[in-house]
Formats: structure tokens, sequence, C-alpha cells
């Protein structure tokens, strides 16, 4: 049975202030959320969605304005006491413990016990219950958590945010690691908590086409404060971004061009990851930007971090500017002329403790050293010749990385592999996590970059970037190649058709 939203907002937020330091991150924002409503926040990086989340879900206190719920001030709840006026979180990064089993993680601090000994039969119904809720009564309940796909791990976390008798469930970038299949489902499940169950949903995502297919209204933050609320169809793809970054963004992908490519640059011959049966082999051109489309464990990540060295390999070859890559190893790739950028910034990517200066000159550090000592003022110099070709914004070379926005850590990023002269970079899902200004920003760079003559191989899950940006798109499933298409012929049909084919060379 549908249920329709209710006259008086379930979540009221009136006027709310939040500063840290000297440094006002929401400016009287209000905002409500009403039963049986999916609301969208969207905003760049550092406009408040995070803080606001937090006020929310108890974790910090507001600096002034109320908070309501039923239309009952709640004060400065703690997280505790918030979940018991049903509020729940679902992040990005999960909350499940890996090595612990499916049915514990779901009644955490829950568990039905009597003299503190667990009953195993009241547990297992119980958590039977919770997946079936949200479409896994396959799952069996006694698997650990770390032996399930990403998707699978992800309904986890909402069946056990739902079974805490959560009214309002917020959504903090939920699709970030998942495919597109993956995706659809879990918006279907949202809307269907949502019509049958009376849901209150925030849901926060980069990903524009989700608020538009999901959103029944929308509020839009920037630098602290709300710019606007207002029903979702009132809003178009460009106003929303125009509302969002304080900008007309002419294009969110730079317009294509007819290219003319240079020499191979990068070719990869008979490489199979391990394990597989499958053989992969690649070229790319100075010039050129390939894409790697799949779904989730197709083995694009792992290609990428099999040609720079970083994994181990049954077998092949890979030469760069013509060059066998020998010894094959992160160190010598670099040195032959490959950069990778990770799909994990923050554990594989940047040194959150070191400076922009020192995270971008550390992967070549003869280029400011002299007598094996670094030279502080090379390494400013250097920086200063790289950053503005990147436009990041930063106000010192000395600030922590860490206190940038994922954009311009990305930025910073780049402009580490372009200190080392590369000739190819790898970009493994290189708009993961940034804001809409960003990756019109990241899609432009690439772009300049391969006007520069380097090659480029880009990893995406978001067809829309892969379709966009690059010149030829290979498909990979089950760790190997089932088929390689020009831009022109490529659609997101097409690409997932293929992306759930047999791979075509199997070695004998």
């Amino acid at each position: 049975m549908a249920v329709s939203p209710s006259s008086q907002p379930l979540v009221q937020l009136t006027h709310v202030t939040k500063s840290f330091g000297p440094v006002q991150v929401l400016k009287d924002v209000s905002l409500e959320l009403n039963r049986g409503e999916v609301l969208c926040l969207a905003g760049e990086n550092g406009a408040g969605k995070s803080t606001l989340i937090k006020i929310l879900t108890g974790a910090i206190p507001r600096d002034a304005g109320e908070y309501r719920i039923d239309g009952q001030d709640v004060g400065s709840p703690s997280p505790a006491q918030a979940r018991e006026l049903g509020v729940g979180v679902v992040y990005q990064e999960l909350s499940l413990l890996r090595e612990v089993s499916v049915e514990e993680n779901l009644l955490m601090g829950r568990l039905p016990a009597r003299r503190a000994v667990v009953n195993k039969r009241e547990l297992r119904a119980r958590a039977t219950s919770m997946l079936e809720r949200v479409g896994l009564s396959r799952v069996d309940p006694g698997m650990l958590v770390s032996d399930l796909p990403v998707a699978t791990r992800q309904m986890v976390e909402i069946a056990k945010v739902l079974g805490a008798n959560a009214r309002i469930v917020i959504f903090d970038e939920p699709t970030t690691s998942l495919s597109e299949e993956d995706a659809q489902r879990l918006l279907q499940l949202i809307n269907r908590l949502k019509k049958e169950e009376g849901v209150a949903v925030l849901y926060v995502t980069h990903r524009l086409e989700e608020i538009f297919e999901i959103g029944d209204r929308i509020t839009v933050l920037r630098d602290g404060q709300l710019i606007t609320t207002a029903p979702a169809n009132q809003f178009t793809h460009d106003s929303l971004i125009r509302s969002m970054v304080g900008r007309q963004i002419e294009a969110l992908y730079p317009e294509r061009q007819h290219k003319q490519f240079g020499k191979t640059v990068l070719s990869v011959q008979g490489l199979r990851l391990q394990g597989s049966p499958y053989s992969i082999n690649l070229e790319v051109r100075a010039g050129e930007i390939l894409g790697l489309g799949g779904l989730v464990g197709a083995g694009r990540t792992e290609t990428v971090r099999a040609i720079f060295g970083a994994d181990r390999v049954d077998a092949g070859k890979v030469y760069v500017d013509g060059t066998l890559l020998h010894p094959w190893s992160p160190g010598q790739a670099v040195k032959a002329g490959l950069g990778l950028l990770t799909e994990d910034r923050k554990e594989l990517g940047i040194l959150a403790d070191l400076s922009i200066r020192e995270n971008v000159t550390i992967a070549d550090l003869s280029e400011v050293s002299r007598l094996d000592v670094i030279s502080q003022k090379q390494e400013v110099s250097l920086v200063r010749q790289l950053v503005p070709r990147l436009r990041l914004k930063y106000q010192s070379t000395e600030q922590p990385i860490s206190s940038l926005s994922g954009g311009n850590q990305q930025k910073v990023l780049l402009s580490r592999w372009l200190a080392t002269k590369a000739k190819v970079l790898l970009l493994d899902e290189p708009t993961k996590g940034v804001d809409v200004g960003a990756k019109a920003d990241i899609y432009t760079i690439i772009g300049d970059l391969a006007a520069h003559e380097l090659g480029i191989v880009v990893v995406s899950s978001y067809l829309p970037e892969l379709l966009g940006i690059c010149d030829r798109v290979v498909v990979l499933h089950d760790f190997g190649v089932t088929g390689e298409l020009p831009i022109e012929d490529a659609t997101e049909e097409e690409v997932l058709r293929l992306a759930s084919s047999t791979p075509v060379s199997m070695n004998a």
C-alpha cells in the first residue's frame, strides 16, 4: 500500500548555523523532510552537506538553530539518541565488520541473548526477516560479510539501518562503488521504501541523473548556505549545475574534436591476470584517450595495476614508448614514463600528513635534488609550474593535502605524474567522490594532457563519463576483453551488452 507524504514535516532544521573555529561551514540553513519522500541534497564538495548530515545524525552539535522530529524539539542529540529517534545513515564507506557474520552485523548491539548467551535461533530468524525486507532472501545470514559482493554488503548495511527502526534514512554517496545494474537495484529499493513504508529519505550524490531519477525535491547548498529548495521537476540538468557551482558550465565534457594520434606509447601484449584463462592486448597512441569499461569485478582496476607492475601476472609484456618494461615493477614503470592514479585516493594516493609540495614531488625526487639533498626551493618552483595547468585551488604549497577538496586532491595527484614527465597516464576512476564543478575541470585537464601527446587510459564505472571523454572503449568481463568500440559506435547499451559477454581471446 502506497504511503503519501504527511502535511507535517517529519524532520525540520531551522536557521541552523555551524562553525569550526573561525570558519563558518553552515550559515542559516533550513531544511524539511517529509514522510514518504526523497529529498536530494546537492552541492559541491565543501558546500556543507557532510556537516548537515553530522548534525542530523548527532555526530556534532549545531551552534544555533532548531532541530525537530515529529514537531518535537530534540535539542542536540547524541548519535545513540538520534538512532532512537529513528535517524539512520548509510555511508559511502560501510560500517559492517568484514570478518563477522551477516546476522551478527545486522543485530550488533541488539543481539537476542539471555544471561549473556545468544539465542542463535532467534538471531537467525530476525536476521532473515531483515534481509528479506531489502530483497536478500537468498543470502545466508551465517556468511561472513567479507564473502559478499560489494553491492550485497551495501544492501546488508541498509537492512541493518532499517532493522533499527529507522524512519529517516540518509544515503551518502551510496552508489559510488556500485555497477550501473547494482545502482539501479538500490534506487528501486529506495523507491519501494518511500512508497510502501513511508520512509523519509535524504539522498546525497554527485551523480545528477540519480537526483532526477529518484528525487521528489532538491535542496541545493553552496558555500554553507541554502541556495534553493524546489520540486525536482522544476530543475533542468543545467539549472541544477548552475545552482550548485554559482556559475555557468558550458559543457560538462569537452567538445570532441577530430584528432590525429601519434605513435604507440603503450603496448600491452598477452597480459594474463593471475588465475585468468584470458589474455588482454591493448595499444594506446600519443594523444589518445582509451576507456576501459565493464561491470564491477570485470578486472579493470586489476588490469591497470598489472600494467603498472603493482600486481603479479601469469603472463604478458608491457612496452612503454617502444621499450620493454623490465624488470616489471612500479619503480621501473615510473622510470619508463607510466603514471597511475589509483581508485582509492585516500588509501593509495595522497600522503595525508604531507604538504601539497611534498605530494607533488615525491614520485621523482631526483628532479628536485642535488647531491641527494632535496631542495625545497626547487620543489616549490616545480609545483608552481605545474599547478596553474591543472586549475588547482590552494592557499600555500605548504598546506596539508588533506585540507583540500577531493577534486583538488585529485589534481595534486595528476601533478605528481606530470612532475615525472610521464608519457602514459593510467587513471582509475579519476572523478570518484568529486563534485560536478571539479569533474568538469578534470575532464578538461585530461583532454589538455592528451592534446600534449600523452597517452591516457581511463577506468570508469560511470558510462556517460567513458563515452564523454574517450576516443575508444575496450570492454572487459571476467578479466578478459569482450570487445572494442570506436567512440562513434559506442552507446551505453552496447557497452553493457559487451560487459556481460564472454571474453574473446582464451589462451590455449
